[in-house]
């Protein structure tokens, strides 16, 4: 049973959390972490997908990387996807309308609440 298998010429996978070499600048990787993080994207698939190192993500997350800067970036970003969705949400007519629009409108409120300090 000593067969010689070929020389495995098959790329490996990359570490665990990329898919790719990440390209952006320090500011540029903020400011895309910030605009999934708004989106709700999971810190793992913002790695992934962005080959940004993971421990910047969740540093960037959890307020011990850049965090004013962040929270504003972050803020920013939750606000304009507010307003695409209720604007989105015009080509909708009568109660279907209202119903979509109140629930974009809970959706933001309950974001603003989870990402409000402590004691504010």
């Amino acid at each position: 049973m000593s067969e010689s298998s070929p020389q495995d010429t098959r790329t490996p996978s990359p570490p665990f959390g990329y898919a790719r070499l990440c390209t952006l600048s320090p500011e540029e990787q903020l400011a895309a972490v910030a605009k999934f993080h708004a989106h709700q994207i999971r810190p793992n698939r913002i790695a992934y997908r962005l080959g940004v190192d993971i421990a910047v993500v969740e540093a960037l997350i959890a307020g011990e990387l850049e965090p004013e800067r962040f929270a504003a970036a972050v803020a920013s970003n939750r606000k304009q996807r507010y307003r695409d969705r209720m604007r989105d949400s015009t080509e909708r007519r009568g109660t279907g309308r209202y119903e979509l629009q109140q629930q974009i409108e809970k959706d933001f409120q309950h974001e603003l609440a989870i990402s409000a300090p402590p004691g504010s």
